[in-house]
This record gives C-alpha cells, sequence and structure tokens, in this order.
C-alpha cells in the first residue's frame, strides 16, 4: 500500500484538470498514469499503463454538456495499483486497465453529479447573479474548483482502496500467459481507438489516406526495429 493522502492530492489535482482548471493536458492517462506509477515506485509501469489508456480515451472531448469518463483520477488508481505489482507480474496491465476502466466510469458519473450541484447552488443566488454580484459570482466559482477536488480526491483513495486488494486477488489467480492478456488488451484498444479517430477525422478531405499512410509507416518502424 503507498500513503493515501499524497495520492488523494495527486488524483485531486489532476481531476480538477479534467474539465475546471488549469486544463494543461496533465490529466491525460500517459501523463496521469505515470505519475501514479512514479508514487507506487515504478513509473515505467505507469508509462505502459497511459500508453495503452491513451488508445481508450482517443474518442473523450470533455466539453460542453456531454458525459464522458473522468480518465485525470481514473488513470492514477491505476497506474499506482498496476505499479505496485512487480514487473514480471502475469496480467498486470490487463488488471490495471480494468481498474482503470471502472474509476473512470464510476468517475464521469461523480461529474454529473458534480454539474448537478453546482446548478443548484447557482438557483439559490439566483437574484444576486441577476443584480451582476461579484462576489457571488467569484464565491460560485470557487466552491466548484472546490468540490471537484474533494470529488476527484475521494474518488482516487475509495477506489484505489477498494481496487488494490481486488487487482492483486485476480491477479493471484490469473492463468492466462503473458504474451496472450497483453495482446488481448492491446488488440482491444487498438480498436476502440480506431473506431474514435474515424469518427472524429472521417469527414475530413483525404483523411482515410492520411489515416492508411500513418499507419502504414507505423507498421514499418515495428518491423525495422
Amino acid at each position: 500500500m503507498i500513503e493515501l493522502v499524497p495520492l488523494a492530492l495527486l488524483g485531486g489535482i489532476l481531476g480538477l484538470d479534467v474539465v475546471c482548471f488549469p486544463q494543461m493536458m496533465v490529466s491525460r492517462p500517459l501523463v496521469a498514469a505515470t505519475l501514479g506509477g512514479a508514487m507506487a515506485g515504478n513509473a515505467t509501469m505507469g508509462v505502459l499503463l497511459g500508453v495503452t489508456l491513451e488508445l481508450f480515451a482517443l474518442a473523450t472531448l470533455p466539453f460542453g454538456a456531454s458525459r464522458y469518463p473522468e480518465w485525470g483520477s481514473a488513470s492514477v488508481v491505476g497506474g499506482a495499483i498496476t505499479s505496485a505489482m512487480p514487473d514480471a507480474t502475469v496480467g498486470a496491465l490487463t488488471v490495471g486497465v480494468l481498474a482503470t476502466l471502472a474509476t473512470a466510469w464510476i468517475g464521469g458519473m461523480s461529474l454529473v453529479s458534480l454539474r448537478q450541484w453546482n446548478a443548484w447552488m447557482a438557483r439559490r443566488r439566483r437574484p444576486a447573479l441577476d443584480a451582476g454580484a461579484r462576489g457571488t459570482v467569484i464565491g460560485l466559482q470557487l466552491a466548484g474548483l472546490t468540490a471537484d477536488v474533494v470529488r476527484a480526491s475521494l474518488l482516487t483513495v475509495g477506489a484505489y482502496l477498494v481496487l488494490h486488494p481486488l487487482a492483486h486477488a485476480l491477479v493471484g489467480a490469473w492463468t492466462l500467459g503473458e504474451s496472450v492478456s497483453r495482446g488481448f488488451v492491446v488488440s482491444v484498444a487498438c480498436a476502440v481507438s480506431f473506431t474514435a479517430a474515424w469518427t472524429i477525422f472521417h469527414s475530413a478531405r483525404g483523411a482515410r489516406w492520411y489515416f492508411a499512410g500513418g499507419l502504414g509507416f507505423g507498421f514499418l518502424i515495428l518491423v525495422v526495429r
């Protein structure tokens, strides 16, 4: 087990970055999982998990009133859980991805609840807002930011406490080989990312040829290496 207070602070800050502030992209899975892994003593495993999660998170566009998974805090949890296992642990990456996806799903629901709470707070102060009260506007902004940090911190700690022992129990009962386990995760992640990428840019002129060229170049690099 790692120290929960630093983990909670990290998850809270990165959860805040997802939507509210400062939106510096540090909540992306690659960064968040690496930091979570470093906190657990294995940043390399965190990077590996983060790269895999980026393929799942490619289609997430956190703006407007859309619903989406909360990858910041979830990737911290996944990185910490995965990196706490020895490098040679079979199934560690697969279990880490599952833990992150579960946390991201719950985190997405917590964001909806946070928005509803923000709306309730704003309705209570409607007369002051209509009057243009500067203090009320600033107070609501600070309350929303604080609530988001608390939400993300509690999510991080709660998910880690629940999923950490479950992940170790699952890895202990793992029967698939390492190559099969990682191959399955990578295959699923690539399928998800391909669908997401095509949805985003398929209407752009010549997009399919650019995509095919980039895919072919990537395969060439793999073959050469």
